[in-house]
């Protein structure tokens, strides 16, 4: 039985991988992947990030930057060992951590994907709205249409991607991931009956990030201009680290609140949640719960924030009277 109690902050999160979840708690992560054969197998490391505990990482603003990085280096790390189950699986060598070459890739990889992200998301919409230029004489009006177009182009990219099957799939076990962990953060044992039940839409979701990460830079660019338009798009660019870090301030902010002004907030980014996410079977969420177990005692949890008493803990405690 536990204390009626609104939803608290755990401090675990994670992202979806193929046929599988990685959770992080604090420095330690843990990917669960449904093998094959039907098994499931669980790696647990430790990832400090790119300045491993310098202050700096402390720092409102600052370290919004730096978590978005290791967010990127760590996400690829995940997907790329989660893939390996489904590469080879005759070679003998499946599941296992690759060499320095490997390293070497998925660092070209990595900042392959952030170039092709910065040329979507921010040099596109800037060219698209500038082709009004001739038509719209005011530039406000066209940092608004930019920013506008920005974000209606990541919508279209979440929603389309959905098409392919095995993004259908990543989406629903992304969808698993957050039943688990608004299952925990609901005061409810991490049971999958319990899981199933609850919403596959979390405040603290990379989707709501990111669009907060469009939003805000809305803002800032209506308000910082320069008249070069090459220098326009460099500007955009320098400025995304000064985004990323407004953003995650924000991100933070919903994922410790309940109020009615952080759900107004966090509404937009919730509803593209609705594409970003899917609902997970029985089995994808025991692949998440295992993910989980391995890097978060969720009973304790339990116990300190909730006050819950679990019915193991009755029956011991009666057969001592």
């Amino acid at each position: 039985m536990a204390k009626k109690k609104s939803k608290c902050y755990s401090g675990i999160g994670g992202q979806a991988v193929l046929e599988g979840v990685m959770m992080k708690n604090k420095d330690k992560y843990a990917v669960a992947v449904r093998r094959p054969d039907g098994g499931i197998s669980v790696e647990v490391d430790n990832y400090q990030g790119i300045l491993r505990g310098n202050k700096i990482k402390e720092i409102p603003f600052i370290r919004g930057v730096f978590n978005f990085i290791d967010s990127l280096v760590l996400g690829m790390k995940c997907l790329n060992f989660s893939a390996s189950f489904y590469e080879d699986e005759d070679d003998g060598k499946s599941g296992k951590e690759g060499g320095a070459g490997d390293k070497v890739m998925t660092g070209l990889v990595t900042c392959f994907s952030v170039v092709l992200a910065v040329g979507i998301f921010i040099v596109l919409p800037y060219y698209l709205a500038s082709l009004l230029n001739g038509y719209l004489r005011n530039p406000s009006l066209v940092a608004i249409i930019e920013g506008v177009v920005r974000i209606l182009i990541f919508i279209l990219y979440v929603g389309g991607i959905s098409i392919m099957k095995d993004i259908r799939r990543l989406y629903r076990y992304h969808g698993a991931e957050h039943k688990c962990i608004n299952c925990i953060e609901r005061g409810r044992p991490l049971t999958v009956d319990n899981a199933m039940r609850s919403s596959r839409l979390h405040k603290r979701c990379g989707t709501s990030f990111l669009f907060f990460v469009f939003f805000v830079s809305i803002i800032l660019f209506f308000f910082i201009r320069v008249e070069n338009p090459v220098g326009r798009v460099g500007l955009r660019i320098l400025l995304m680290p000064v985004v990323a870090g407004i953003s995650y301030e924000i991100i933070r902010l919903a994922g410790r609140s309940d109020s009615l002004f952080v759900r107004i907030l966090s509404a937009p980014g919730m509803a593209i949640q609705r594409m970003s996410t899917k609902e997970p079977d029985r089995e994808m969420v025991e692949v998440a719960i295992a993910s989980v177990e391995a890097v978060f005692d969720w009973k304790a949890y339990l116990e300190e924030t909730f006050g819950y008493v679990f019915e193991e803990e009755l029956e011991e405690c009666g057969s001592e009277t």
